[in-house]
């Protein structure tokens, strides 16, 4: 990222990729109520008929957590946490904490990159990040998808899904097979890409923008205001192919042959504001996510980076 000081010394890639892991797990413990709201109303619609009793079950952000508090708990809210923390852990570590490094590859060294490097740099942490951390994406929409199949969306108390993460992981590969592990990868690498650029690219260039114009110093305001546009510009981008690939993992085996499938029959049967559903919480999911996420990230590295050097600072 830019907007070392000379004087400082730039965080190694171990520092970055730590630092990207610890600072996604904290913004996700924040933000997570937000980010089961969106599920939820992202799958609304989804095997029922629109214009059922059912159809309208959560209105609105807030209406949604106000209904799971009510019907369900406090606890849904939090439902596939553990999940969605092993995936932060090793999926932001990977699309955040090697973007830098990523970018100096593609410029063989230089310091200098264009938006097409940055593009480019965004692109390949984003997949390979997906390719690794792609179990932990489907068990955490499970989960935050689960209330639906306990209740058929009546409000009772039926059985769960899963008993728990680990049973979520075993009970997906014996009934789905391993592919089961990794269903909507192919969405989830598009939308992980495009992510990341949105995400990464804009708080770049706004930071630098900012630091060049010299409209604030290197610290927290201007860490705020280039994380807060970073996600808004994220989720008008992201939002269509984010609904999809919930829509997708969350769905029984065969019933769409493919994301693209998936997409059509959301289009056909419920219309283009479907890809839309749920863009309140998606927005102020990622708003406040990339907020927490990247003032975390910066303290974090600057306080690794301190305490590295004084390890390696040689004793008097």
């Amino acid at each position: 990222m830019v907007g070392i000081k000379p004087t400082d010394v730039a965080p190694g890639a171990a520092i970055k990729v730590v630092g990207a892991g610890t600072a996604a797990c904290f913004a996700d413990l924040i933000t997570f109520p937000l980010d089961t709201a969106k599920v939820r109303l992202q799958i609304q619609g989804e095997g029922v008929g629109l214009q059922g009793p059912g159809a309208l079950r959560y209105k609105g952000v807030f209406g949604t957590i106000t209904t799971m508090v009510r019907t369900e708990g406090a606890r849904s809210l939090y439902s596939g946490l553990v999940a969605g923390l092993q995936r932060q852990m090793s999926f932001a570590s990977i699309r955040i904490g090697l973007y830098d490094s990523m970018k100096v590859f593609y410029t063989r060294g230089s310091d200098s990159a264009g938006i097409g490097v940055r593009l480019m740099a965004g692109c390949t942490t984003g997949a390979l990040a997906v390719a690794l951390a792609q179990p932990t994406d489907v068990v955490k929409v499970r989960f935050q998808a689960q209330a639906r199949l306990e209740d058929g969306g009546g409000g009772g108390g039926g059985r769960r899904r899963y008993n728990g993460t680990m049973d979520a992981y075993r009970t997906i590969a014996r009934t789905e097979g391993v592919r089961g592990l990794w269903r909507g990868c192919l969405p989830n690498i598009t939308r992980n890409a495009i992510v990341n650029c949105a995400e990464l690219v804009t708080y770049d260039l706004i930071k630098e923008l900012i630091l060049k114009h010299q409209l604030m110093t290197d610290n927290l305001p201007c860490h705020f205001s280039a994380a807060f546009a970073a996600g808004f510009c994220t989720t008008v981008v992201a939002s269509p192919v984010d609904v999809v690939k919930t829509r997708f993992m969350n769905s029984e085996p065969g019933r769409y042959d493919g994301a693209m499938r998936c997409a059509l029959t959301m289009l056909r049967k419920e219309g283009f504001s479907a890809f839309y559903k749920g863009f309140v919480p998606s927005f102020l999911r990622m708003g406040s996510w990339n907020v927490v996420m990247f003032v975390s990230y910066e303290q974090i590295k600057r306080g690794l980076s301190r305490a590295q050097q004084s390890w390696e600072a040689p004793s008097s």
